[in-house]
């Protein structure tokens, strides 16, 4: 039985282009599970282990995260290397929602980065402790002492380096273990061999006062190192490691490692870190739900005799059906036991347990709490929590932003119809964030996805795995509606047809729900003295949910509304359910119509990088896109612009910025949040809308 204190549930996490997949190919290089290292966007055509999706090598980014496993020394460590752009943000969701411990990626010449705060944030949704690990070390204008800085400054960390470059830019030459106080280089083909030789002298008096520094940070987390600090005795590297641990594991302080994965330096003191600093799966708390017993919390525990509950967290189609990645957090499973899906109670038996390795698969007979493993013929949704069926446990499901932008597709010919359907049935069990709806008016297939890219990918992918070529409508941005005050309302519903009528009136009023609201539709029932009776209040409820699926203005989905029924009205004999739902959505229509209702439009956060003569150009684009600054940064020659942009008004942004910063400006781009149109917009989108309307009813 494998020792659950030698495990360690690992992701790897970054901006875009901060170098993790190259992270994650050395640390597979040192740790045996390959024999030769492939770069990323190497020249020898093979690429990178983990990239292991054709339009992953090709484009040079990670879209999907990759799974993988390998020991170092005697721990066993499960690593997930995720994308780093923004339109793949589940695939880091739902890493992290499983994982124990996290490495924070981050380049030594752009530091902290947009995406690596969104990355943070996530890590910190899922309570996930973390070590940085500042890459690209050899590169011009490396400096990690800044990103150090930032890491405070701009993520709010208690930042400690533990290990510290010894030159850099291309004097890199090795690194400083700070907690042992000596040298490190990195010798051999790759970087293989570690000696170890004393401090530079040159460098004694910068590495006593990292030192110090460490132990002041970490002496926080320990009484007697606190004593020892005060007293200024000296202090031993075990007892350092412990109390940057006990740091480390309450989440108040960030371990700083530096090197260059690309140089194959400061990797193997990172291994080193991941083993001695991240949590094995015993030191996290996770909590399920008992469903027999009113949703109270219970914790599990990391212990293989307990009954069995994991998590699926993940899931892909492969060339022998669909994959599910579990994470196994309480008992044992065998090769042949039959588990219970708690989301539709289906039984399913085990065929097959397997280790993945990015895409290659290793069998295996049973797996314990703690691990992270595959399985075939698991037919489940993303999220689904399986047991034993001797509890009835849920766990809490990942977080999953809503899409933004939104694709007319179809395939070219009649006889793609059914692989077009295939795949987009298999994308959307894949990624929670794809999504696929039918427009009744017109009849079109629409996607909807978190940005340009995503929505490339996927259409790309039905070419190619499906053998389906596809026609593709002008991208659309997901706007929403919403009412900006008070309005009442008291409608009663009459029909008179032969035999029994239909009769039902509501009365009460709708109001905007708190901006800050996570719900987007709340339903509150003030009836009283039985005016409307009981069994027809949940058809009110019914009939304003449908109501909101479509508002008045341009048809988009209404959010944020909270309706208040007060007051009705019941027939004897005509009153039914089917008139009391009716009521209701005329009652919403009239009440939304003097609610002043408005439209949002999805306003996306815009981090833009440039060379600095640039800037004037760079900022005049922003402004002609209805963009608003919100801070410039300038650094060794860049500037950086932050600002917030109407999603409606960045397409095409990528060839303009090229072409107006000769190809040396990069950008990127994250969902911030919804709001109003500008009144004369609004105005002409209304117009369009009716006028779309008009003609379809002709």
């Amino acid at each position: 039985m494998a020792d659950l204190s030698k495990v360690r549930n690992i992701g790897i996490s970054a901006h875009i282009d901060s170098g993790k997949t190259t992270l994650s190919e050395r640390i597979l290089f040192y740790t045996g599970k390959i024999h030769a290292i492939h770069e990323v966007r190497g020249k020898d055509g093979v690429g990178a282990k983990m990239d292991s999706m054709d339009l992953e090598r090709e484009k040079g980014i990670t879209i999907q995260s990759a799974a993988t496993y390998c020991t170092w020394g005697d721990y066993n460590i499960n690593l997930i290397d995720t994308p780093g752009h923004v339109d793949f943000t589940v695939e880091v969701e739902r890493a992290l929602r499983v994982l124990d411990g996290a490495v924070l990626v981050l380049c030594s010449v752009a530091g902290v980065q947009s995406q690596s705060i969104t990355v943070d944030r996530q890590m910190r949704r899922y309570s996930v402790p973390r070590v940085a690990f500042i890459n690209k070390c050899d590169r011009q204008g490396a400096n990690p002492d800044r990103v150090a800085e930032q890491l405070r400054e701009k993520l709010a960390h208690n930042p400690a380096f533990v290990t510290y470059t010894i030159g850099l830019e291309d004097k890199l030459e090795g690194v400083i273990d700070v907690i042992n106080m000596q040298a490190l280089y990195f010798d051999g083909e790759g970087g293989v061999d570690v000696r170890r030789e004393p401090i530079p002298a040159a460098l004694e008096a910068k590495a006593k006062e990292l030192r110090h520094k460490l132990v002041e940070v970490a002496a926080d987390f320990d009484d007697t190192l606190m004593e020892k600090f005060l007293m200024d005795e000296p202090i031993g590297a075990e007892e350092l490691t412990a109390a940057v641990r006990k740091g480390t594991l309450s989440l108040k302080m960030t371990p700083v490692f530096c090197g260059s994965a690309y140089k194959n330096k400061g990797v193997q003191t990172l291994l080193d870190g991941i083993t001695s600093l991240l949590p094995a799966p015993f030191d996290i708390k996770n909590e399920a739900l008992d469903q027999d017993n009113n949703e109270q919390k219970v914790t599990l525990e990391s212990d293989p005799s307990k009954n069995l509950v994991m998590l699926a967290f993940k899931l892909e189609d492969g060339r022998y059906g669909q994959l599910t990645y579990m994470r196994v957090y309480q008992g044992t499973i065998k090769k042949g036991d039959t588990i219970i899906n708690i989301a539709n109670g289906k039984k399913v038996k085990v065929p097959r347990l397997v280790r993945m390795h990015s895409n290659e698969m290793h069998d295996i007979d049973e797996s314990i709490a703690g691990d992270i493993v595959a399985m075939f013929g698991v037919d489940c949704a993303s999220g689904d929590t399986f047991t034993d069926g001797s509890v009835s446990y849920t766990m809490t499901s990942m977080f999953v932003p809503e899409p933004v932008i939104e694709l007319a597709v179809a395939p070219k010919d009649k006889a793609g119809q059914v692989n077009f359907s295939k795949a987009l049935n298999r994308f959307t069990k894949e990624d929670p964030t794809f999504r696929v709806m039918r427009d009744e008016e017109s009849g079109e297939t629409i996607i909807k996805g978190m940005g340009e890219l995503h929505l490339e990918i996927y259409i790309e992918r039905i070419r190619r795995e499906f053998n389906t070529e596809i026609t593709v409508g002008r991208p659309k941005v997901a706007f929403r509606e919403t009412l900006t005050q008070r309005a009442e309302f008291n409608y009663t519903h009459k029909k008179q047809t032969g035999g029994s009528g239909q009769f039902a009136r509501v009365g009460g009023f709708i109001e905007p729900l708190p901006g800050d609201a996570i719900e987007n539709y709340e339903f509150v029932d003030d009836i009283v003295g039985g005016v409307i009776p009981r069994e027809y209040v949940p058809a009110c409820d019914k009939g304003f949910r449908e109501s909101i699926i479509e508002g008045s203005l341009i048809g988009q989905p209404v959010v944020r509304v909270r309706v208040t029924i007060n007051d009705g009205a019941t027939h004897a004999v005509d009153s039914s359910e089917m008139a009391f739902k009716t009521a209701a959505i005329m009652a919403f229509r009239e009440a939304y119509a003097q609610a002043k209702p408005t439209i949002l439009e999805p306003i996306m956060k815009l981090e833009v990088s440039v060379p600095e003569e640039f800037q004037g150009s760079v900022i005049g684009q922003l402004n002609q896109r209805r963009g608003v600054i919100m801070g410039t940064d300038s650094d060794a020659g860049y500037v950086t612009v932050e600002s917030e942009v109407p999603l409606s008004e960045m397409f095409g942004y990528s060839t303009d910025l090229r072409s107006a910063t000769q190809g040396k400006g990069e950008f990127s781009m994250e969902f911030k949040k919804y709001q109003p149109v500008p009144r004369n917009i609004q105005e002409e989108m209304v117009k369009e809308y009716q006028k779309k309307r008009a003609e379809g009813n002709k």
